[in-house]
């Protein structure tokens, strides 16, 4: 039996993300290499990727900070996946609201969730939503240009508190002090740059609920901090409770103790811009009113007693700053009328399998056939790109153990989903469309006052004319 003879296995996956892309790419190899052997029962797979913007990568386009393209290399490994033609990419669609999750379940053997993690975790403190206290992740999604989040922001204070001691802070606080300037060579949208040239920002402070011995940070992302031009770094002995290199648990802690060590000594440069990082701070009140808006920040003062783990010591200090930013995590994305479990962030599921809502927290509840979940809104916002590839084998290899089983329900209705799509009118971008996106984006780089690599749209209807062929002229 030739390979277009052979049976074809239908799924769907929601999020075109790395967990999105991952999952569909070894989804494909296994099919192939089980074909390959000559497997009973072999098969072939059709897969459709959905995603709610009008353009693929997720966090990795719409989550990185613009001065890292280091990071955003990923983004040529997931083109070539995609590029290869055996997952159509189907953008500018919304589970839930142009196709329900039901839809897609009557028109696949089976659908994968990949929606992520993009909402802030919350932060349940006195203050916390007073004017001029925000999320990272919206901040974050405004300098890299989101579609979906004002073209506007408000820099025009000058003392501003991160409150987060892992990588995400340590991106707001760097994009908050560094001067404008220094990003013209980045893909950094237009409104965005022009956000950053007016900020008042002078004084960023970064606030750690432990140690340094406990940061979050890797050693580039720290070392980076160290080298941005015109920004002193300002640290505090007394924070250096339990910060002996010697004593680091690994290689990578000890190289950032070093760092963080280093700048105890360093004079300041008289530069116009400073970054200053405390720990052993928990968050305790944002000060300020409905009307003024922030004006402050209580904190507690910690100390360690073992293992990272702290203790308050009953010490209260206050922090004069007009601006809070929350980097204390995210929380997932549910998809409507899929199951979600609203303590931990993330779609039900028992190793990615979904399973019936209304047994939460029993790890024996019936799973519901043919759906399945991979990524942060499988596991939780945590872990690097490496553990969100090891995810999606997990999750994948569940589902072709529940196709080989029969365990899957062939789909109810036929034909393409995009003839449904055209019939409600949803202006849906295709993998093509990307590519006329990427090449309008790159050719803006290249005629800008300032060459760089790409300059993003931003706006979501001119993205989704020059994904179907309209240009904006």
């Amino acid at each position: 039996m030739t390979s277009s003879n052979l049976p074809s296995l239908r799924v769907a996956i929601v999020g075109a993300g790395p967990a999105g892309i991952y999952a569909g790419n070894i989804l494909t190899n296994t099919v192939a290499a089980l074909r390959q052997a000559q497997e009973p029962g072999s098969y072939r797979v059709a897969i459709d990727l959905f995603e709610s913007l009008p353009a693929p990568y997720g966090l990795i386009r719409y989550g990185v900070a613009p001065d890292h393209p280091r990071i955003k290399g990923i983004v040529n490994s997931l083109h070539e996946m995609l590029d290869a033609g055996t997952t159509r990419f189907i953008g500018n669609v919304e589970v839930g609201r142009d196709i329900s999750l039901a839809e897609l379940q009557e028109r696949y053997d089976a659908v994968i969730l990949a929606t992520g993690a993009i909402r802030d975790a919350a932060l349940d403190i006195p203050g916390i939503d007073l004017p001029r206290s925000f999320g990272a992740a919206d901040f974050v999604a405004w300098y890299d240009g989101h579609p979906d989040v004002p073209t506007e922001w408000p820099l025009d204070q000058r003392e501003v508190a991160v409150i987060g001691n892992g990588n995400v802070a340590l991106d707001v606080a760097r994009v908050l002090a560094k001067h404008a300037v220094d990003l013209r060579p980045t893909e950094i949208a237009d409104n965005v740059l022009a956000g950053l040239e007016s900020s008042a920002v002078t004084d960023v402070h970064v606030f750690g609920r432990r140690g340094p011995g406990d940061i979050k940070f890797t050693p580039i992302e720290l070392r980076e901090l160290g080298e941005v031009p015109d920004v002193d770094i300002v640290v505090h002995d007394e924070d250096f409770i339990d910060a002996d290199p010697t004593g680091a648990a690994n290689n990578q802690l000890k190289v950032m103790l070093r760092i963080l060590n280093s700048w105890r000594t360093r004079e300041s440069t008289g530069a116009s811009r400073r970054l200053h990082l405390h720990f052993y701070h928990s968050p305790v009140e944002v000060l300020g009113s409905a009307e003024t808006g922030v004006s402050g920040i209580r904190f507690e003062r910690n100390e360690p007693i073992g293992d990272g783990r702290v203790r308050g010591t009953g010490e209260f200090r206050e922090f004069a700053v007009q601006q809070v930013y929350r980097a204390v995590g995210y929380y997932g994305t549910p998809v409507i009328d899929a199951p979600f479990d609203e303590r931990a962030g993330v779609v039900s599921n028992v190793e990615g399998r979904v399973r019936d809502a209304s047994t939460t927290g029993d790890t024996d509840a019936p799973v519901i056939a043919g759906l399945y979940a991979t990524g942060w809104i499988k596991r939780g916002p945590v872990g690097l790109i490496g553990h969100t590839k090891s995810d999606a084998m997990e999750t994948i290899a569940h589902l072709v153990a529940d196709a080989e089983a029969g365990r899957l329900t062939p789909p109810a209705v036929d034909g393409d989903v995009l003839d449904l799509l055209d019939e409600r009118e949803v202006a849906f971008t295709t993998w093509d469309g990307w590519l006329a996106l990427d090449a309008h984006e790159r050719e803006l780089g290249a005629t800008h006052e300032h060459t760089r690599e790409r300059v993003k749209v931003v706006p979501r209807d001119e993205q989704v004319q020059i994904s179907r062929g309209a240009l904006v002229p």
